[in-house]
């Protein structure tokens, strides 16, 4: 079951990152709350897209507080992205100096 306090919170992280991104060429999953196609790109529309950023919603809260960095969680399998155009780093940083 998916809690709505938590689904809310998570749409709002992404419909933050589809302004400061916008564009289709990474899909991010946040499961099982919500995925949203983001940054500047050739535009994907069938079967598995091949740039994918895949993280929980606490994974999602931690890394948009920099309560951990992109590199902790690809490292330690919390972040799975594949992709030339997977690496959101930079993405978040600006996410969470807009806070």
């Amino acid at each position: 079951m998916r809690d709505p306090e938590i689904m809310s919170q998570v749409k709002e992280i992404l419909a933050k990152i589809s302004k400061l991104a916008p564009g289709h060429a990474v899909e991010l999953r946040i499961p099982p709350f919500s995925a949203i196609q983001c940054v500047e790109g050739p535009k994907h529309t069938r079967g598995t897209p091949p740039n994918v950023v895949e993280m929980s919603a606490q994974t999602l809260f931690a890394i948009t507080k920099q309560e951990i960095t992109w590199r902790d969680g690809i490292s330690d399998g919390r972040i799975a992205a594949s992709g030339e155009r997977s690496d959101l780093s930079e993405l978040f940083l600006q996410l969470s100096s807009a806070e």
